[in-house]
């Protein structure tokens, strides 16, 4: 599934020296083209608001009545709209297993995957990738926060664009920040890139303008270490 012409020796350098890279063409031609077509055309998305259960994707009218009141909510620290869908939950309970968004899961998990995820990254204890997919349409964003979770051991978080010919202005831009929130860097969402950077690191997904012309679709999650063994007093 990983493109053969690579070379990552440069864009591991880069992530060692900066804590962030984009590698692009990362995957084969066919398998992008047949993972944005599934995208595209097949996945059953839900609308995700930080907070709220996920509903049925806001669209139309919908849209226009409930974006007001989530960027209020916005106006008041870190908040989030855009759609997705769980593949690790769906997985576990069998959900849609024709979308071949499934395969992506578990080769992420095969042994081969992880041996390269350590191997590019120097950390040994990569152990698990989680993964959803996700679709910012015009008028969702993520605002800024670190990826820091307690619980989940994540080392390394990822984004596997799969939209085509994203224009810079049609915001949707993963942005970096430093300690005082000034923007020090920003990859644009190109097809078949692989953005990846050290948790955790501050960033933003920028809001998607209401003249773009598409989605912006990709695949994300995190490497995650093994889980700390529990101890018992």
């Amino acid at each position: 599934m990983i493109s053969n012409d690579l070379d990552f020796r440069p864009y591991r350098r880069q992530l060692v020296q900066q804590g962030r890279v984009q590698i692009p063409d990362f995957l084969q031609p066919d398998a992008a083209e047949r993972l944005a077509d599934c995208l595209r055309r097949e996945v059953p998305w839900v609308t995700a608001e930080r907070g709220l259960p996920d509903s049925p994707p806001w669209t139309g009218e919908v849209a226009r009545e409930r974006m007001p009141a989530a960027y209020r909510r916005a106006a008041e620290g870190f908040h989030f709209v855009y759609d997705r869908y769980l593949l690790v939950e769906a997985a576990k309970t069998g959900r849609d297993p024709h979308l071949v968004l499934h395969a992506v899961l578990q080769f992420f998990n095969s042994p081969p995957f992880l041996d390269f995820i350590r191997g590019f990254t120097g950390d040994a204890e990569l152990a698990m990738v989680g993964a959803q997919a996700t679709r910012y349409l015009p008028g969702q964003f993520l605002r800024a926060h670190d990826d820091h979770h307690v619980d989940e051991a994540r080392r390394y978080a990822y984004v596997l664009n799969l939209s085509r010919d994203w224009q810079a202005d049609w915001g949707g831009l993963l942005h970096f920040l430093d300690e005082n929130d000034r923007p020090i860097d920003s990859f644009l969402p190109r097809f078949n890139s692989l953005s990846l950077f050290k948790v955790p690191a501050k960033h933003h997904v920028g809001l998607v303008a209401p003249w773009a012309l598409q989605p912006r679709l990709a695949i994300t999650g995190w490497w995650h270490a093994a889980p700390a063994a529990s101890t018992k007093d």
